[in-house]
């Protein structure tokens, strides 16, 4: 049988999410106490894979249990051994063929940003005094949906098959002091909203026009996108599903 874990994390104390041969990782924290409640080895498989440093307000993950699991009584459990900064929110059923990663339709992500200086939030949002036109910032990532193929905000020497992804949602706004970039797409690559948020604030400190955004994407260059930035900014916050993937 096989089981969906829905679960948050900060992502601060972790080297990622996936396994990492010398560093921690959620994943191997997630595994650890999972094995230790039902007394058996647990490997699981995630929704995809977060960047050492970034937080996931939404993150699903699934193994396989030959045993019917009173999945409120594992829930209770894992959340009493698990650290302060995993939680899980859910464990249910699904098909025995319904998989984390590939069946996800949609995943969307924030990036936080502050121009103030605040105690509060030195591990929550990337502290950036310079001004910036949020109009600009927002044309230019209007953009964004026009376009597959993203090899320019990949990360390099990466092995994927290809760099196609489908955009459906690029806004800032501003949220209270915080300012908030959304986006949502069936699939990202590697690094791609860091790099993609970076390339975004460098049009919106007139650095570029807007229209720089579509040299950039054209050139498929990761030398011509902007830098790459801070984890600390960059929240997982949902991933959909099919609705009849649960049983």
């Amino acid at each position: 049988m096989r089981y969906f874990i829905e679960l948050s994390y900060f992502g601060k104390a972790y080297h990622g999410w996936q396994n990492q041969p010398e560093s921690i990782s959620v994943q191997e924290v997630l595994e650890q106490n999972l094995s230790k409640v039902l007394r058996k080895k647990i490997d699981i498989v995630g929704a995809g894979r977060t960047d050492a440093g970034v937080h996931a307000k939404q993150m699903f993950a699934h193994f396989d249990y030959e045993e019917e699991i009173d999945t409120k009584l594992l829930k209770y459990k894992l959340n009493s051994m698990l650290p302060k900064d995993i939680a899980i929110s859910d464990i249910f059923k699904v098909k025995d063929e319904a998989h984390a990663r590939f069946d996800a339709v949609s995943r969307s992500y924030e990036y936080h940003i502050i121009q103030e200086k605040d105690a509060f939030s030195v591990d929550f949002a990337w502290f950036l005094k310079h001004e910036l036109n949020l109009e600009k910032m927002n044309k230019a990532a209007s953009e964004l949906k026009e376009y597959t193929d993203f090899k320019c905000f990949s990360k390099s020497r990466t092995d994927v098959k290809t760099y196609n992804c489908k955009i459906e949602e690029a806004r800032w706004e501003l949220d209270g002091n915080r300012l908030v970039f959304h986006i949502t797409a069936d699939r990202f690559l590697r690094n791609m909203v860091r790099a993609v948020v970076g390339t975004l604030i460098e049009i919106g400190q007139e650095k570029y026009p807007e229209s720089h955004i579509h040299e950039v994407i054209k050139s498929r260059d990761r030398g011509k996108a902007g830098t790459s930035v801070p984890a600390h900014g960059l929240y997982l916050t949902r991933i959909e599903y099919p609705e009849n993937i649960r049983i």
